[in-house]
């Protein structure tokens, strides 16, 4: 069985406890882990250690709180020497990354898919119509209240910005995906939702310009994809847009779920497989 979760926040002790839950008793299964993990190192890898132990095979991707350096890391690596640190502790556990050869899962019924797991970050393009330059959209976001704290904690270094290091992904990994695309139908991971209308719920929806970038949208009818799994949103739910089902995975913080039962916050992907 593939099964997937995100925005598991653990630095929340409620979240804490439910992950220890949600990872039980699936041995057998593949676990798709959609970024924001964790906001420090040493609950990352806990988080890295415990998920390895109990799952067959686990996929992670970044989402933006993992590149966060904060005060309470006083001597955290910055930008990409912060994103290699998360991925030598995934390689530690045998977890998988965006840096790893895509791997095959094969369903009950046989057919088998590529796992594309997807780093590509945000550029400010998910802005308002009338916002012709970044700068124009974070100053709305500005006067909204609703400026991201990653413009406070998210390190770049060495690219000079975010949307430099973002156009780097995605050169990289649109690479990357070129090489494989004749293969097998892709299972798409990212953090982020990979097109604009998946964001119209967000509020303030000023704050829609931290959740991705329209660079990636042409690669859904580029390759042969059959399912994006993604987080970030907090919106745990699916939608299928031009035939293809974009899950949203978030275990998010307590205060999202509304009371709702949080065992069943891991989303079970394979009967969008058939």
């Amino acid at each position: 069985m593939l099964v997937a979760v995100s925005d598991l926040h653990v630095s929340h002790p409620e979240n804490r406890r439910v992950v220890e839950a949600l990872c039980a008793g699936h041995r057998g299964d593949w676990l798709i882990l959609g970024g924001d993990v964790a906001d420090d190192l040493t609950d990352f890898e806990w988080v890295i250690r415990l998920v390895a132990a109990r799952f067959y095979r686990v996929i992670w991707v970044p989402g933006n709180h993992e590149l966060w350096c904060t005060p309470k890391e006083p001597m955290a690596l910055p930008g990409e020497m912060r994103y290699r640190q998360l991925i030598e502790i995934c390689h530690q556990y045998g977890v998988l990354t965006p840096e790893d050869d895509y791997p095959v899962y094969t369903a009950e019924n046989g057919q088998s898919f590529l796992l594309a797991p997807i780093f590509t970050l945000y550029d400010y393009s998910f802005r308002h119509p009338s916002d012709f330059t970044p700068q124009q959209g974070l100053e709305r976001a500005r006067r909204a209240g609703a400026v991201c704290s990653d413009e406070f904690f998210l390190k770049t270094y060495p690219y000079p910005d975010i949307r430099s290091w973002c156009n780097e992904r995605v050169q990289y990994t649109e690479a990357r995906l070129n090489a494989v695309s004749e293969q097998l139908p892709m299972i798409f991971i990212n953090h982020f939702p990979m097109l604009q209308v998946l964001t119209q719920s967000v509020q303030p929806q000023e704050f829609s310009i931290w959740c991705g970038t329209q660079q990636v949208a042409s690669w859904l009818t580029r390759f042969s994809v059959c399912l994006v799994v993604y987080g970030h949103l907090h919106m745990h739910g699916s939608t299928v847009l031009e035939g293809i089902p974009h899950v949203e995975v978030s275990l998010g913080y307590p205060k999202d779920r509304q009371g709702r039962d949080a065992s069943g916050m891991l989303t079970v992907l394979d009967t969008l497989l058939m």
